[in-house]
């Protein structure tokens, strides 16, 4: 696919200190960050315009690079360049400390350390800040050993924005960007061994520490945690909820329209989030997650948004960066995500879902916490039989979504057991039954179409939709279930392509509202492997899941989309959503060995 001069998404590699994000492109410039945290402004943003969006370059002279990756079970990019005179090693990373238990801690301090190994080298740097989403070029001001922009940036490491540095066998150099506007704080000086590598080591550490507390070892051990770690780089540390990416306006497809910012918390995340993270050991970040979901659910408001800041504030609606090209000439370039604004009804079913896995394995959640929740399911009593965006945040008139009908009968099966297992006295469980068992009827009466032989994108449509592989998932209905089988067929006929790749649906015949074609969906795809498994499909389910993980790209990171054609990656990245159905479907895939694991997974919900 022609991206028109710009590296292929995929080719980033992601940093993460859990408080803001940098994408490195692959000839060593980081070409994306944001200060002083995630959804900031951009002081880097080359990723998106070649000429004014900045960026932080780094290279060897007369050498190419010959290895990339990261360092096991970390997010440092570990890059070593070879030329005829020498070779050097590049640790790319943001910084962390480790905390006593056993957590990290962000230093606020991006370090790009060069070490030759070999011969002599010379190294250059060139720091092409341009703050504020590229509006200006920086202005630094010498202070002592170090470098002040206006925007609060400190360069540490080189007299100059522009250096060269020769180094010999054993030398090494260490350049620092601090991010918190503290000029005395991290100088590091071009000392071998001295405080840069005392900063990888503490960074390392903090990963590695982080990663062992999960012992998972079956299928897809290695997919699953790198994908974990990758979901601790989206979680943000303040706040503990989690970015669907730290990008925004990378195209579902190149020159195209589809371009949205997703620096924010979206609520129908959070099952898998809460399920992902306790099965792989980290309770306490799900119950951070939890606890930024749970304080959405307060207020006086008549609906719950679909999406929140890093923060909790309210999301800004959409601005337009005219000045700003987009990645391979896609616009607009938008910051702010007006779909905020929706209603969109499965809101309420995740957060329900969510809860209650964290409850039964936890038995964590206070009243306070329940008290929150219910006001949701009263939301969801009034509000189920209404029209809504749907989980796609279609730009058009809101219609009967049968993927949003579904979570509203997760909303109240979810509600019942939560009550029962907290022995809540005083709640409405007969209407929450009674209300549960309405959906249901309303679901299976207009969301199953018997011409298709499948359930169908909205009421009276028979359009595909790749939303509704969730029907056996949350255990609406027994995965082997005739309608279950039919839509599994339905949407691999009407939706695949590529072979394991789906479409989420036909952006022509649902009328999104927005023009162009996007790629295949990679969190659909994952899905249909989880669905499978519980269709009894299971060798199909894993042959699916072996052919997407094997196209991932080098350094194991997937984004929103893929092009069927050429595996280019597409979208937002990386993206938490296709992460989480990575996980999803591998523990599945390995859960599906032990009948009683697998009826267990089945009947709560997945």
């Amino acid at each position: 696919m022609r991206t028109s001069g710009y590296p292929p998404i995929g080719s980033y590699a992601f940093l993460s200190d859990c408080h803001t994000a940098a994408l490195v492109a692959p000839d060593g410039a980081v070409e994306w960050m944001c200060v002083p945290r995630f959804d900031g402004p951009s002081v880097f943003a080359r990723i998106l315009d070649r000429g004014r969006g900045g960026a932080w370059e780094l290279h060897v002279e007369e050498a190419s690079v010959a290895e990339r990756g990261y360092l096991d079970e970390t997010l440092v990019l570990r890059t070593r360049w070879e030329g005829a005179q020498g070779s050097v090693v590049v640790h790319d990373f943001l910084a962390l400390s480790p905390s006593g238990d056993g957590g990290m801690n962000p230093v606020r301090l991006l370090v790009r350390w060069a070490r030759c190994e070999r011969g002599r080298a010379v190294v250059r740097s060139r720091v092409l800040a341009r703050p504020e989403y590229g509006v200006r070029e920086a202005r630094w001001t010498s202070r002592g050993e170090a470098l002040v922009e206006e925007s609060g940036l400190v360069l540490a490491g080189a007299p100059e924005p522009e250096s060269r540095t020769v180094l010999r066998e054993g030398e090494s150099l260490a350049l620092t960007l601090d991010y918190t506007g503290d000029y005395t704080g991290h100088y590091t000086g071009a000392a071998p061994g001295g405080h840069a590598g005392r900063l990888l080591e503490d960074t390392v550490r903090s990963w590695r520490s982080w990663s062992a507390r999960s012992g998972y070892a079956g299928i897809g051990a290695k997919e699953v945690r790198h994908s974990a770690i990758v979901l601790r780089g989206l979680l943000y540390d303040e706040g503990g909820g989690l970015l669907a990416a730290p990008t925004t306006s990378l195209p579902e497809w190149p020159g195209g329209p589809r371009n949205w910012d997703y620096r924010y918390v979206w609520h129908r995340d959070a099952a898998l989030t809460v399920l992902a993270l306790l099965r792989l050991g980290h309770r306490e970040e799900a119950g951070g997650y939890l606890e930024c979901l749970l304080r959405q659910c307060g207020g006086g408001s008549d609906r719950i948004p679909p999406m929140a800041g890093i923060d909790g504030r309210p999301v800004t609606g959409e601005t337009v960066l005219d000045h700003l090209e987009g990645y391979a000439g896609s616009r607009p370039v938008r910051i702010g995500n007006d779909a905020s604004t929706q209603h969109q009804l499965d809101t309420y079913g995740h957060i329900l879902d969510a809860a209650l896995a964290y409850h039964e394995v936890t038995g964590e959640l206070t009243g306070h916490d329940t008290s929150r929740l219910w006001r949701l399911v009263r939301l969801a009593r009034k509000q189920w039989r209404e029209p809504d965006a749907g989980i796609w945040e279609v730009r058009g008139a809101p219609r009967p979504w049968t993927y949003s009908k579904l979570y509203a009968w997760v909303c109240f099966d979810r509600a019942v057991r939560l009550a029962e297992l907290t022995g809540e006295n005083g709640l409405p469980l007969e209407e929450w039954r009674a209300e549960r068992e309405a959906v249901r009827e309303d679901l299976l009466a207009h969301g199953y179409s018997a011409d298709a032989g499948a359930f169908t994108q909205s009421y009276g449509s028979t359009g595909a939709d790749a939303s509704l592989l969730r029907v056996p998932l949350v255990g609406f209905l027994d995965g082997r279930d005739s309608r279950v089988l039919g839509t599994l067929d339905h949407v691999q006929s009407r939706l695949g392509e590529g072979g394991a790749l789906l479409h989420r649906y036909d952006p022509e015949s649902t009328g999104d509202g927005v023009d162009g074609p996007e790629g295949a969906f990679l969190m659909c795809s994952f899905e249909m492997v989880s669905a499978l498994v519980l269709a009894g499909r299971t060798a199909e389910a894993r042959d699916r899941f072996e052919t997407l993980c094997a196209r991932a790209e080098p350094l194991g990171l997937f984004a929103e989309e893929m092009a069927p054609d050429d595996g280019s990656m597409l979208g937002n990245y990386p993206q938490a959503f296709t992460h989480l159905a990575l996980i999803e479907a591998a523990l599945n895939l390995d859960a599906s060995g032990t009948a009683d694991e697998l009826h267990d997974w089945a009947t709560r919900g997945g």
